[in-house]
């Protein structure tokens, strides 16, 4: 069997971590998640985002480039979650554009993200999760996660015509677009099999169906 590199994408609240962690149990994959736990500058920034959001940016952009060559060695294939490329074209642009990263370290954060990037092996699929903000916002509140507090449908809707615009460009690899609002592959098993067989078909070639309709 073929090896994959999957990449999991969307925004907060979209299902990226459920789904990840379901894919990868299901078809053996190695899974690789986002640092949140473990993140030493996270509180930091919440605290005070223009103070610490250059530090963070770096840490995760270590992180998931660490993360990517780890699953490039394996010789299973990898489902991520959450994609190198969101921390740029998203999160990095969404902080420069609320004033919390500064022009200089900006510049700076987007020279070392090309070098990284160039080095890293393109992945075979994305999965881009999508849902309108209205559920984000109700599954944001329902997880209660204290550095997810601040998170207001203002700064969600930004991130979604962020994700737009990058999606409309992107062309790394196919993309498997999923509303995951009209899915419940963590309770429905049959909704997760639909999944799986729509990653097989696309790592196929064949043409996508959208999922609401199968």
């Amino acid at each position: 069997m073929a090896k994959h590199l999957i990449l999991v994408a969307g925004n907060i609240g979209a299902g990226k971590t459920s789904l990840t962690e379901r894919i990868g149990t299901r078809l053996g994959w190695r899974s690789g998640f986002e640092s949140v736990a473990d993140n030493p500058y996270l509180p930091d920034f919440y605290a005070d985002m223009r103070a610490w959001a250059f530090h963070l940016q770096v840490f995760f952009l270590g992180h998931r480039a660490e993360q990517y060559l780890e699953a490039a060695r394996d010789a299973r294939s990898a489902i991520l979650d959450r994609s190198i490329y969101e921390d740029f074209y998203i999160f990095a642009r969404a902080l420069h554009h609320m004033g919390n990263l500064a022009e200089r370290d900006h510049l700076s954060y987007n020279r070392l993200f090309d070098i990284v990037v160039d080095s890293l092996p393109r992945p075979d699929l994305l999965i881009y999760l999508k849902a309108p903000v209205p559920v984000l916002i109700n599954r944001i509140h329902r997880r209660a996660r204290n550095i997810e507090t601040g998170i207001s449908a203002e700064y969600l809707s930004l991130l979604d015509s962020f994700y737009d615009e990058w999606l409309a460009a992107f062309d790394l690899c196919p993309v498997l677009t999923i509303r995951s609002d009209d899915l419940d592959y963590v309770h429905q098993p049959q909704h997760l099999e639909m999944v799986v067989q729509k990653i097989q078909d696309k790592l196929a070639g064949k043409e996508e169906v959208d999922l609401r309709n199968s």
